[in-house]
């Protein structure tokens, strides 16, 4: 008898402990993240270098926490270390900015990296999303010409 209570004791003990393990994982889950969202890496039509087709490769970027977060000082880079440091800029809660290679004027929904020549390479590359204290928030990678972009 004695044995019996022990041992569920023991059970329920392990059943908290368990729960205790996972309910943090399920918290942070719920949380949230800032997270590279896709990689549009093979503008439409012939690379020609033109500012359209240089706008037409982007990174998109969602904040699907419920806050905004300062993207201050964050880091976009590729594999071959091209990077846009990011500005004063927030990131709305649930909300999503594209990171765009060519020129533009800067808005809460896109921002222009300002180049004359094409980041993603066509058929393979690694983009890295780095917070302010250099600490990488994301990585993504695509090895394919099937398809022109990548969902992360």
């Amino acid at each position: 008898m004695l044995r019996s209570r022990i041992t569920a004791a023991v059970a329920a003990a392990a059943g908290v402990c368990a729960m205790g393990a996972v309910l943090p994982v399920q918290a942070q889950a719920a949380a949230g993240s800032v997270h590279l969202y896709k990689i549009y890496y093979d503008s439409p039509g012939t690379d020609r270098g033109s500012n359209a087709s240089l706008n037409g490769e982007y990174v998109q970027i969602r904040n699907t926490t419920a806050k905004s977060v300062s993207l201050k000082g964050w880091t976009l880079a590729d594999a071959a270390n091209h990077r846009y440091v990011f500005g004063t800029f927030n990131l709305g809660a649930g909300k999503t900015v594209t990171v765009r290679t060519g020129k533009g004027t800067n808005t809460a929904a896109n921002r222009y990296q300002g180049r004359a020549a094409y980041v993603w390479n066509n058929d393979k590359d690694t983009a890295t999303l780095k917070k302010s204290t250099g600490a990488t928030a994301d990585t993504c990678s695509y090895n394919s010409t099937k398809v022109d972009y990548k969902m992360c």
